[in-house]
């Protein structure tokens, strides 16, 4: 057999194996996307449970133990204005402005965990976070994130933005099997949402990076860093005055 008879057959096989892995890649990307959850339901109706909750009492099953669940839906219209501006400029100022990802804080958040070596800062924008909570896991890998970005645009071309912002609140998590801004209202201060004052809205958003390692209840190093940063927010955005921004303070100092 000739050299030129060789080469031929060699280039046919890397021919048939290319097109092999072509035609693989995209059954696999078709799958992909046909495995992403349908959402538009959610334009009309509320979610009875989500994958973080079904994971958190999963976890909890595995110490033999019974996870209750403490959950309130709250409609969007009774939560005050000042606790969903508090929450934004938290988890994600420029929610109104952005379609389920913010390119510029997801490339800050990339560029600071690259220089330090750990995850120090996060990127998800709120309609992600509702993505990760409704669907995924809790595991930090690239494939959820990468399904978490799918779901995320997919929540945003079906639902409005108030709609997003209505089932993040009343499914993100504050504490131990409590779900939801009205949950958390109950269980930790003891009356409904629309009576919590700004001491009492800023310790529930300080919560949310870290749910169950920090109670809205105790003033921790952690808190009160967290609050402070929030209430000069609040302040030096207009949302609230001078007198209301220094009476507040008062209650986390360092």
């Amino acid at each position: 057999m000739t050299t030129k008879i060789k080469l031929k057959k060699r280039k046919r096989k890397i021919a048939i194996a290319s097109l092999i892995v072509l035609a693989s890649l995209l059954l696999y990307i078709g799958w992909f996307f046909l495995s992403l959850p349908d959402v538009e339901y959610l334009k009309t109706k509320n979610p009875g449970t989500t994958s973080l909750m079904e994971s958190r009492k999963k976890e909890a099953r595995k110490k033999g133990k019974k996870l209750q669940i403490l959950h309130i839906w709250v409609e969007f219209t009774s939560i005050p204005g000042l606790l969903k501006d508090t929450v934004r400029i938290s988890e994600d100022a420029g929610f109104y402005f952005h379609k389920g990802i913010d390119y510029h804080e997801l490339k800050e958040a990339i560029k600071k965990n690259w220089q330090t070596g750990k995850k120090t800062r996060g990127g998800s924008t709120i309609t992600q976070q509702l993505a990760k909570n409704l669907y995924l896991s809790t595991e930090k890998s690239y494939y959820r994130k990468i399904r978490e970005f799918f779901i995320a645009k997919k929540l945003e071309k079906e639902l409005l933005k108030n709609r997003i912002f209505s089932l993040y609140l009343n499914l993100i998590e504050f504490g131990r099997g409590v779900f939801g801004i009205g949950a958390a209202s109950e269980t930790f201060f003891k009356k409904p949402v629309n009576r919590l004052n700004l001491s009492e809205i800023v310790r529930l958003a300080a919560v949310i990076p870290k749910p169950l390692r920090v109670s809205p209840l105790f003033n921790s190093r952690y808190l009160k860093w967290r609050a402070n940063f929030l209430l000069d927010k609040l302040y030096k955005y207009d949302y609230i005055s001078a007198e209301v921004y220094d009476k507040a303070k008062r209650d986390f100092k360092e």
